[in-house]
């Protein structure tokens, strides 16, 4: 049996393109609503998803070389399309084009739970590629994407709470 391993660098590589994919669908989405409110709401959490590629971006940079060091040889950047393909096809995959689904009459509510459900999804494929990644190649920063992802997690939950109380 073949082990993969990733390394950190790789993992915010895909963290950022999972950021990436939130913030285009939230931006369809927001393309698909007719409500002009939600419409701004959406495109809120298209930034926020935008902000969030750069934090993750930042956390990448401050990795050392040991948690940037290839786990195999890749003169051609196989292995980063491969996870880009990966982080594509597993959360927020666009492929499916979740956006186009939208009537463009679902209420903020309904794509808010879409999008906590996402969020799920995402931090439950980060703590298993934390697995993936030796403690000599940074497993342990993995932990703060994976709060961050909580954090994102629970801000749709304030939001969603608060719509009950008082539409956007």
């Amino acid at each position: 049996m073949v082990s993969i391993h990733f390394n950190a660098d790789e993992i915010f590589r895909m963290a950022e393109q999972i950021e990436r994919n939130g913030r285009d669908f939230y931006a369809r989405a927001a393309n698909r609503t007719a409500e002009s409110r939600t419409a701004q709401f959406l495109l809120g959490l298209a930034a926020m998803e935008a902000e969030h590629e750069k934090i993750f971006a930042g956390m990448r940079a401050g990795l050392s070389e040991q948690e940037r060091k290839a786990t195999v040889p890749d003169p051609d950047d196989q292995a980063l399309a491969y996870l880009r393909a990966w982080a594509d096809g597993h959360v927020f995959d666009l492929r499916s084009r979740p956006a186009e689904k939208l009537t463009g009459k679902e209420k903020v509510e309904d794509i808010l739970r879409i999008a906590i459900g996402l969020e799920k999804d995402s931090i439950v494929f980060y703590l298993g590629m934390k697995d993936a990644v030796p403690e000599r190649l940074g497993r342990s920063k993995i932990d703060p994407i994976i709060k961050e992802e909580m954090s994102h997690m629970s801000s749709l939950s304030r939001a969603l709470e608060t719509l009950s109380h008082q539409p956007i």
